[in-house]
């Protein structure tokens, strides 16, 4: 638990799985995402629930978009090659608010 504590992790509450191995976060967390991406350490069974935000079938604009696909792919390639740069710009007031 030590190496979850050190990366900002904190308890937010003790839960029981059901009969079906679920779950329930209910009102124990503040939940910012309906998808999560699921991953379990394999040797000590912890698990982390990363937040998604989904783009739906329906809105495929990044495959019809080549340049901007390419530039995607290219990004990935540099980034799994190690070639990531610091950035200084805020780029969150480029977010839109959903509201």
């Amino acid at each position: 638990m030590r190496a979850l504590l050190q990366t900002n992790f904190k308890e937010v509450a003790e839960v029981k799985a059901d009969s079906k191995n679920r779950i329930s976060l209910g009102r124990k967390i503040q939940s910012i995402a309906k998808h999560y991406r699921l991953y379990q350490e394999s040797s000590t069974g912890k698990i982390l629930l990363e937040p998604l935000h989904v783009i739906p079938v329906s809105e495929p604009w990044l495959k019809k978009n080549l340049k901007a696909k390419k530039s995607v792919e290219r990004g990935i390639t540099q980034a799994k090659a190690g070639r990531l740069i610091k950035i200084t710009e805020d780029f969150t007031k480029y977010i839109e608010d959903p509201e």
